[in-house]
């Protein structure tokens, strides 16, 4: 009998803890949830320009472009008119033909003697720069507003 007494004061003391669900960030008292939801970008490599992980994944797809396009000028003496045709080059895939890319749109030209390529971010923000890069390979920038050839380069 004291066995039992002694089992239901520690259920009726424990159980209270081990059943009701954390409260969310919005809950806590003095929390600033933008610290909670933020965390810091971890540059990928020696050297990365990217601000965030969505620039990384933007500026990863332009170099893949540039490469699958001067690619695509050894084999067939023009670059390529359209995405399309970049699949197969280096590692463009088809996926790659996509022009939603998450937080960013691909906008792409090409006459086949030159082309150029802009990464228009859905949001201008510090984690969220406008990109551009033409047939020079160069990648340029702006931070509030689209970006040209006429922009700053991007530093590595």
């Amino acid at each position: 009998m004291k066995r039992a007494r002694h089992f239901a004061l520690i259920a009726a003391l424990l159980l209270p803890h081990i059943c009701l669900p954390e409260p969310a960030l919005s809950e806590v008292e003095g929390a600033d949830v933008g610290l909670f939801a933020q965390t810091a970008y971890q540059p990928k490599f020696p050297g990365d320009p990217a601000h965030s992980d969505a620039e990384a994944a933007a500026l990863g797809y332009m170099r893949t472009v540039a490469s699958a396009q001067r690619e695509y000028k050894k084999r067939h003496g023009a670059y390529a008119k359209t995405l399309r045709e970049l699949v197969g080059s280096v590692s463009f895939t088809r996926r790659m033909i996509k022009t939603d890319r998450g937080d960013y749109t691909v906008k792409f030209q090409s006459t086949g003697k030159d082309y150029w390529l802009a990464m228009v971010p859905r949001q201008f923000d510090a984690a969220h720069r406008a990109f551009y890069m033409d047939d020079s390979g160069v990648i340029r920038a702006e931070a509030d507003k689209l970006a040209t050839k006429e922009s700053p380069p991007v530093k590595s």
